[in-house]
């Protein structure tokens, strides 16, 4: 597509893999809604980088419809939907709690598809439309510790499968992105650590992918892709 006639709505657009999207995307000329849950952070980074933003919960129904009737209203119609809002819980399974499960679960998977529900509805009524789904290397195989993580995102791999098959007719391209380690607050907000961040991917890396899988010429998609730091071990 031309990304000079993007109108994008992008959940969780205030740091890391969303901010650098939106960034990337308002340098190519495309209008731009983000949202998050801080409405401080939100009002913040959209003033920072020239776009609309709401405070919105993508966990909470009411908050998506809003978020997307604040994009009709602020560009008059949209024709990408990016699901980037996500979080993460990492746990042995013994220890996993039903409220650690579920809450990853609420934003990763209910969020996800609500946004793509109310997204599917305008682009079949348009013909046209491109949804990328933010996965990860989780969505392709799991390891010790992830079960509300990577069951999360093997469900998002399969609501990409669902989607795709039914929207294809409609013009729609759906498209999923599985980053893996990615230097952004992600990795501090589950306790964890960073390690020789020079060698991990950033950001700016994955938006770089993201940015090139919706400007290829509409007559064909890339159904999705994974990234990975190169050397990231020395």
């Amino acid at each position: 597509m031309n990304l000079a006639e993007a109108k994008v709505i992008l959940t969780g657009g205030t740091s890391g893999i969303g901010y650098e999207t939106a960034k990337e995307l308002k340098s190519k000329g495309a209008e731009v809604v983000i949202c998050g849950r801080q409405e401080e952070t939100v009002k913040k980074i959209a003033d920072e980088l020239g776009v609309y933003g709401i405070r919105a919960d993508v966990s909470n129904e009411a908050d998506i419809k809003a978020l997307f009737e604040f994009a009709l209203a602020k560009m008059g119609s949209f024709n990408v939907l990016i699901n980037n809002a996500g979080l993460g819980s990492f746990s042995p399974l013994a220890s996993t709690t039903v409220d650690q499960f579920q809450k990853t679960w609420e934003v990763n998977v209910k969020g996800l598809f609500m946004a793509g529900r109310e997204a599917a509805k305008h682009f079949i009524e348009n013909k046209y439309g491109n949804i990328i789904n933010i996965g990860s290397t989780a969505s392709l195989k799991g390891f010790a510790n992830g079960s509300s993580y990577v069951a999360s995102k093997f469900a998002v791999a399969g609501l990409t499968e669902c989607w795709r098959a039914e929207l294809r007719p409609h013009n729609v391209r759906v498209m999923q992105v599985n980053p893996s380690e990615v230097v952004t607050d992600f990795i501090n907000k589950v306790g964890m650590q960073h390690k020789d961040t020079e060698r991990k991917l950033k950001a700016s890396e994955i938006a770089h992918v993201i940015i090139s899988m919706l400007a290829m010429n509409d007559v064909g998609f890339m159904l999705d892709t994974s990234i990975w730091a190169t050397n990231p071990w020395g």
